[in-house]
């Protein structure tokens, strides 16, 4: 259960932090990249202080990990966490907040249901996680709402009170 509410936690945090984000990015006065350096900067002390509350109070963390640990973890660590997820994903979602048609009511929702299945079944492909038939059901629904998000001929737009249908390019 506890798993569970930092999931949730977790969702929270970046939903309503992307919301900022997106704020901030609409002023035009900063760029993704420039969005992603901030980013950056400021989650660093974060994760320090993090690491050390981690270290000593929670002890999940091994003592010596910088030291022992292997270079196949290493480069999992490095390119998966830091440069695929830390790197490349935030800067392609800031990229397309920050294009015409960015609206984070349709890129946040699509990037971060993608994730999740992609995670099943990659975690089934090469961890060998179990798939169960409600595993496939649920990636299924989920690439059925992001063609819905991504694709559709018309949308809705409520404009000073009155209901107007236009057409989505």
């Amino acid at each position: 259960m506890q798993a569970i509410l930092c999931a949730i936690a977790a969702g929270l945090c970046w939903g309503v932090g992307e919301i900022f984000t997106k704020s901030a990015i609409n002023t035009k006065e900063i760029g993704p990249l420039g969005t992603v350096l901030l980013r950056a900067a400021v989650t660093l002390p974060l994760a320090v202080v993090g690491y050390l509350v981690a270290r000593s109070v929670l002890k999940t963390e091994p003592q010596e990990w910088w030291r022992e640990m292997r270079p196949a973890t290493w480069v999992k660590i490095v390119v998966g966490s830091g440069v695929l997820a830390g790197f490349a994903g935030v800067f392609f979602f800031y990229v397309g907040l920050s294009l015409p048609g960015g609206d984070i009511s349709v890129l946040r929702p699509i990037a971060f249901a993608l994730a999740p299945a992609t995670a099943v079944l990659l975690g089934w492909w090469f961890l060998g996680e179990e798939m169960t038939v409600r595993k496939g059901v649920a990636v299924v629904l989920i690439v059925v709402g992001i063609v819905m998000l991504a694709g559709g001929s018309k949308r809705s737009t409520l404009e000073s009170g009155t209901r107007v249908e236009v057409a989505a390019e």
